[in-house]
């Protein structure tokens, strides 16, 4: 009698266990929405240049062009791996002042979870770069704030990338998978929102699909000048030179 009461007991716990992990999701696809406020962004890369010819080349874009500028990505993932690639866009919105790298997404971001690795493909104007490198390392920290995003109940992580951006993530644990949209990995679970409020930027997750997808479907870009992180930032910084005082802002932008 007991036996069997035994058995009974760990079946039904079995049942129960079954029944908690098939909530989880280790394979799919995930749609993101970015938004930039592309006022914001263009007045600090103005900074303190902002003449009369300045001043009324940026009244002319605020009447022209929306504050902020929405575009979609998708994240497809299984637990070793992932793929974030940005919808095609049909055309940019010209501009007196030029392009905007931080309202614009740049990047097919590829990586690999089980190697810690991964494969970056930047477009810098219309120069395709791949960098190949470890993935970047986050120094998050967990807070007991959270929220829910797409249906899944989210806690909060904050951080800071090349030493002064501030990152906020939000990340659910029912995704185990360490990823997220862009470069940012590095939590115990998929990140669905980030946002870094001084650069006046949004990631968050509006779709997500439980599918399989065979890791055939997840490689990484060949187009591309093969370099490492270094070598891309000191390329960078030598091209920026000449772009006058925005040249930080565009620097930052295609080295998130």
């Amino acid at each position: 009698m007991k036996t069997t009461l035994y058995i009974l007991l760990f079946l039904f716990a079995g049942n129960i266990a079954l029944a908690q992990n098939a909530n989880f999701v280790t394979s799919g696809s995930i749609e993101y929405q970015r938004t930039a406020n592309t006022l914001a962004i263009l007045r600090k890369m103005i900074g303190d240049n902002m003449n009369g010819t300045t001043q009324q080349a940026y009244d002319q874009y605020k009447k022209t062009q929306p504050q902020f500028k929405t575009l979609n990505s998708t994240l497809i993932f299984n637990k070793d791996k992932t793929l974030y690639t940005p919808a095609a866009v049909d055309n940019k919105s010209p501009n007196i002042f030029g392009p905007l790298p931080m309202a614009e997404q740049n990047n097919l971001v590829y990586t690999d979870l089980a190697t810690n690795t991964g494969i970056n493909q930047k477009n810098v104007f219309e120069e395709f770069f791949l960098i190949k490198d470890s993935l970047r390392k986050i120094n998050w920290k967990i807070t007991d704030e959270t929220r829910e995003i797409a249906g899944y109940t989210c806690r909060r992580a904050n951080a800071l990338i090349l030493d002064s951006i501030y990152v906020v993530a939000f990340y659910t644990i029912k995704i185990p998978v360490s990823g997220g949209p862009e470069s940012f990995t590095g939590l115990p679970g998929m990140i669905l929102q980030v946002a870094l409020p001084h650069e006046n930027v949004t990631w968050v997750a509006t779709k997500i699909t439980d599918t399989s997808i065979p890791a055939t479907s997840i490689i990484p870009a060949k187009k591309g000048k093969v370099v490492t992180t270094k070598e891309f930032e000191a390329t960078l910084q030598a091209a920026a030179k000449n772009r006058g005082p925005s040249a930080p802002y565009i620097v930052r932008a295609f080295l998130l």
